[in-house]
């Protein structure tokens, strides 16, 4: 994925977890549902931002940002600061 194929999935990701609330709110699904469904996009959007990061430091320092892969949730989730 590109840049702008990364943006794009995380602007999807943002419009469905708004489209997760707009249901719950409505009573079209369950807290359960929402949580399961929103805690999945919040994972996948870890990942595409932590992708976007590694990609733009990859090519500010020379290197090829199409070499930068995707890393596993848990590697992503476990981050400390």
């Amino acid at each position: 994925m590109d840049q702008q194929q990364i943006l794009a999935r995380i602007t999807e990701m943002v419009d469905a977890e708004k489209t997760l609330r707009e249901s719950l709110a409505s009573g079209a699904i369950d807290e359960a549902t929402e949580r399961a469904r929103l805690g999945d996009l919040e994972r996948e959007l870890d990942q595409c931002w932590d992708l976007l990061r590694r990609r733009r430091a990859k090519e500010e320092f020379g290197g090829d940002p199409d070499a930068v892969r995707v890393r596993p949730v848990a590697q992503v989730e476990n981050y400390e600061s």
